[in-house]
């Protein structure tokens, strides 16, 4: 996987990272994020691609990736949410949790909820269901997916190939 990896951001880049990350943010299946930051953290390190560059693409890949989700919730998440839990009733609890924590924390709770894993990518249905004001949702989600990001991306910056073998199990 990991040679996979590298021939498409060879091949393709930047857009490679924006589309990678962008399907990662949609909770669609493929390549994890958290193998595809920290491989542009070491080609940002290996001079291949700038480290801003490379951060400011994860972080509009995600934010979109999260407007649309966001839009999706507010547009007719409650009807779909409904038809989910007659199928699954006993996800109810775990959904309702994700819930309470926008109700109770709202701008803050989507912050916190960027760095939990499973809630990180579904934050944004929740709040568009409970129709949050968007400003305050673009903001706290910018600012937790930049800081997320920033880790990852970081992280292959500033231990380069000593973290290559640690994704080589992932192959």
């Amino acid at each position: 996987m990991l040679e996979t990896l590298n021939m498409y951001i060879t091949q393709y880049g930047i857009i490679a990272i924006f589309v990678i990350i962008f399907l990662e943010y949609l909770n669609m299946p493929g390549l994890a994020a958290g193998i595809v930051m920290p491989l542009a953290g070491i080609w940002a390190a290996k001079g291949h691609i700038n480290f801003l560059l490379a951060l400011v693409i994860t972080l509009l890949a995600g934010v979109i990736a999260s407007w649309i989700l966001y839009f999706i919730g507010r547009c007719g998440g409650g009807f779909l949410l409904e038809k989910y839990l007659k199928k699954f009733p006993q996800h109810r609890e775990a959904i309702e949790r994700n819930f309470d924590l926008i109700r109770k924390k709202g701008a803050v709770g989507v912050f916190i909820g960027r760095f939990i894993p499973m809630i990180r990518t579904l934050i944004a249905i929740p709040a568009g269901i409970l129709k949050m004001n968007f400003w305050e949702f673009t903001i706290s989600s910018a600012l937790g997916i930049f800081f997320w990001n920033l880790v990852l991306v970081g992280a292959g910056y500033f231990m380069g190939d000593a973290v290559l073998p640690l994704f080589a199990s992932f192959s």
